[in-house]
């Protein structure tokens, strides 16, 4: 039997809330890694946002920060 690994991406690093709506910031982007963890995806690529703007978060402490608030010690860098 194959090994499968699975890889979430939830979000891309470019676009903003004033592009569009639909586009999910923290703490639905916590959220969504925390889900695709829990049904074990090996891998979650995501760009944390700043809930109060959107923008992309810079730094990997940054987003390690709001996802440990969501999903305990699942989270690891």
């Amino acid at each position: 039997m194959s090994k499968v690994i699975i890889s979430c991406a939830i979000t891309g690093s470019i676009h903003t809330p004033s592009m569009s709506p639909h586009l999910a910031v923290t703490p639905e982007i916590a959220e969504s890694a925390v889900e695709a963890a829990e049904v074990r995806a090996a891998i979650v690529h995501l760009y944390a946002r700043n809930p109060d703007d959107g923008r992309p978060l810079a730094t990997s402490d940054e987003a390690s920060d709001i996802l440990k608030l969501k999903g305990g010690d699942k989270v690891g860098f």
